[in-house]
Formats: C-alpha cells, sequence, structure tokens
C-alpha cells in the first residue's frame, strides 16, 4: 500500500501543473509549452535559493515569481510581437533551458543536507509521505480557492471573455493583450509551484526534469472533465486533482504490472491520446446505433 500512497502524494504536487496549464488550455484555448520552461524554473529557482540558505517558503514564493516572468516572456512573444502560441511557447521553451543552466550553474544540483519545505513539518509527523500528502493537499486547496474567487471578479471573468472571443472582449473595452499576458503568468507560476515541490521532493532539480510534464497536466485535466461533467469552474478545478492523482495511480498499476519506468513517457501519451479519443468515438459508435 506504501506504494499507492506515494503516488497519491505525488499526484497532488502533479496537480498543480494540471490546474496552472487549465488557464491556458480552457480559458486562453491553447496548450502552452512554456509549462515544461516554468515547471524547471521553479525547480532550478527554489533548489538554488534553499542551498543559498533561503526559508522554504520564500524559496517557495521565489519560484512562483520566476514562473511568472516566464509565463510573461511568451505572453509578450504572443501579443506585442504576435508570435504565434505554438511558437512563442517554443522559443521560451528553447531559451530557459540556458537560462536553468545559468541559474544553478550546473546541469544537476542536489538538497542533500539542506532543509526543505518538507522538512518543517518533521516534528508534526515523522513519515515523508504523510507530510508530502499535507503539503499537496494544503497547497492545492488554497490555490484552488483563490482561482476559484479570482474568476468571478471583473478582472477573471474578462480574461474568461477574452479567451471566449477576442473581438467581443475587445468590443466591451477589455485589453486581450493583457489578459493573455496575466493568464499566462498566473498559468505559468502555480506551475512552477509545482516544479518547486516536484524538486524538494526529489532531493534536487534537473535541467530536463520539465520535459514531458506537459503531458502529466494535460492528462490530469482530461480525466477529471471525462469523469465528472456539468461543474463549476471551482469543481473543475478540483476534477483535476482527481485526474492527477488517478493518473499517478494508473502508472503504479502499470509498473505493477512489468514495465520498466523508462515506459512511463510511452505510457503517458498512450493514456492521453485514449482519452482524446474516447469522445470521438463514442460519438461514432451511437451514430451506428442510430443507423
Amino acid at each position: 500500500m506504501g506504494i499507492y500512497y506515494s503516488a497519491i502524494a505525488q499526484g497532488l504536487l502533479y496537480s498543480l501543473m494540471g490546474i496552472g496549464l487549465y488557464i491556458t488550455f480552457r480559458i486562453l484555448n491553447f496548450a502552452d509549452l512554456t509549462s515544461e520552461a516554468s515547471f524547471s524554473v521553479g525547480a532550478a529557482v527554489a533548489v538554488k535559493t534553499l542551498t543559498l540558505g533561503l526559508h522554504p517558503v520564500l524559496s517557495l514564493f521565489t519560484a512562483f515569481v520566476a514562473g511568472m516572468l516566464t509565463g510573461l516572456v511568451t505572453g509578450l512573444l504572443m501579443t506585442y510581437f504576435e508570435i504565434p502560441s505554438l511558437l512563442a511557447g517554443i522559443i521560451t521553451l528553447t531559451a530557459f533551458y540556458s537560462i536553468n543552466l545559468r541559474i544553478m550553474e550546473r546541469a544537476n544540483l542536489s538538497l542533500r543536507q539542506v532543509k526543505t519545505l518538507y522538512d518543517l513539518l518533521t516534528g508534526l509527523m515523522a513519515d515523508s509521505t504523510s507530510r508530502i500528502f499535507l503539503v499537496g493537499s494544503i497547497l492545492t486547496l488554497i490555490v484552488i480557492l483563490l482561482l476559484g474567487y479570482f474568476f468571478k471578479t471583473d478582472l477573471g471573468q474578462s480574461m474568461v471573455a477574452s479567451g471566449d472571443n477576442e473581438v467581443m472582449a475587445h468590443s466591451l473595452g477589455i485589453s486581450v493583450k493583457l489578459m493573455k499576458c496575466l493568464a499566462l503568468m498566473a498559468s505559468n507560476g502555480i506551475i512552477a509551484m509545482s516544479g518547486a515541490l516536484i524538486a524538494q521532493q526529489n532531493g534536487y532539480a534537473d535541467v530536463d526534469m520539465g520535459t514531458g510534464t506537459v503531458i502529466i497536466a494535460l492528462s490530469s485535466i482530461i480525466i477529471g472533465e471525462m469523469l465528472f461533467k456539468q461543474l463549476t469552474l471551482t469543481m473543475r478545478l478540483g476534477a483535476i486533482v482527481l485526474g492527477s492523482v488517478l493518473y499517478r495511480l494508473l502508472l503504479v498499476a502499470v509498473l505493477k504490472l512489468g514495465f520498466l519506468p523508462s515506459d512511463f513517457r510511452l505510457i503517458s501519451a498512450l493514456v492521453l491520446a485514449i482519452f482524446l479519443a474516447l469522445p470521438a468515438m463514442r460519438k461514432k459508435i451511437q451514430a451506428k446505433k442510430l443507423r
């Protein structure tokens, strides 16, 4: 049971990435590849600041700010330089590979003998997995509640309107460019927090640790949406958390079947493809039944 409990705890940490990507994927209507860069940036900044002696909570905050700046770069490329979203994300992703190397001054930076956010709870609970579970639960709940409140405000509704219909939003006096930049900043700030938490759990940051994480985030979103329909925005964000946890449990189950950890990315891609294909397959089956 220990491996399943660990998968659940890790699913909570990765769910923050799913929640962050949801902002661009469902509200701005494009899958932001910057997420892989901001995940790595969050990990690199958190680990670097921790090794320099910064308090773990402040380290998490600096990772969030670094992620926001990463998102801002993509936002400026998209809006003010009119570069397509896909290319803008690729440009940022490529550039921040070198920036992460600059931050860490090496390809891999360890947290050996460095106090992390989870270590702050050592006096409360001895089990490391329980500490990860508690931190993940608290932070995901805070993020969901804050985003649920934010998207009910005028600024949040303006952001949603910009994603739904740019022409209409512009006619209402909304600065679509500003809304896109703010959405990208919020999205990548949350994703960077996820990277920071994962790095502290692993005990190191690696320049390549963000590679493929967008698939994990998309899987969490799609699984959550497939399981639950007609939900409020806050409940949708909660469904992403459940989707992330189920996704991690699915990987554990696959591992139990004898697959190698090196197969995880292939399995991740297959899981996402299957869940994305399900709605189309259902329509085809229903159409055949009506004939």
